[in-house]
């Protein structure tokens, strides 16, 4: 499967036939971390099994980000103290902020949620549970979700255009998808988040 909104083929085709290609710049957002930009050249790729991207757009700002997480929230055993930037619940507020950083304004982003996939059934329905905790964020946050491509058993591969909004999805074999964490955690994961 591989799909464009009528919307973002629309922002696609403005481009004039003079104008020369463009190098893209090609990040992946691996689990726990969040990216943001306003770069047309740049390109953010990632591959879902049970864990869930979001594609936040900033469309009069044309600022866009993605973040990709392994699971929703801490269990509530965890103590209050401790800190794992593989959840959702970290990752989104991070994303919201960088996209801020960079002027984009949080009433005017949309939402687009990708992943949540129920791969391994000796995991349980992880990818649901982050499936439902994406949903509920952008509700709660007052973001306006425009799409989503959640649940089911397949793995996905997106590919995000910040910039435009441009989102491409396509099912990749289940086994192309992580599904253990990093063993480091990548440095640009880390950083201050604003809770809202």
């Amino acid at each position: 499967m591989s799909s464009y909104s009528p919307i973002q083929l629309a922002i696609a085709d403005q481009s004039s036939p003079n104008d020369q290609p463009q190098r893209l710049i090609r990040i992946t957002v691996v689990q726990g971390q969040a990216r943001a930009s306003a770069d047309p050249s740049v390109e953010m790729n990632t591959i879902l099994g049970s864990c869930v991207a979001t594609c936040l757009f900033d469309p009069v700002a044309r600022i866009g980000g993605m973040n990709h997480f392994l699971l929703a929230e801490p269990p509530k055993s965890a103590a209050a103290d401790s800190f794992d930037s593989n959840y959702g619940l970290y990752l989104m507020e991070l994303l919201v902020n960088e996209m801020l950083q960079l002027g984009a304004v949080k009433s005017r982003l949309k939402g687009r949620l990708y992943g949540g996939a129920n791969i391994n059934p000796d995991l349980g329905a992880i990818g649901s549970a982050n499936a439902a905790f994406a949903r509920d964020f952008l509700s709660r946050e007052g973001i306006e979700k425009v799409f989503e491509d959640l649940e089911g058993a397949r793995a996905r591969r997106i590919q995000f255009r910040p910039a435009s909004g441009l989102v491409r999805c396509r099912e990749v074999a289940p086994v192309a998808a992580p599904t253990d964490k990093p063993l480091v955690r990548p440095q640009s994961a880390l950083g201050n988040v604003e809770l809202f």
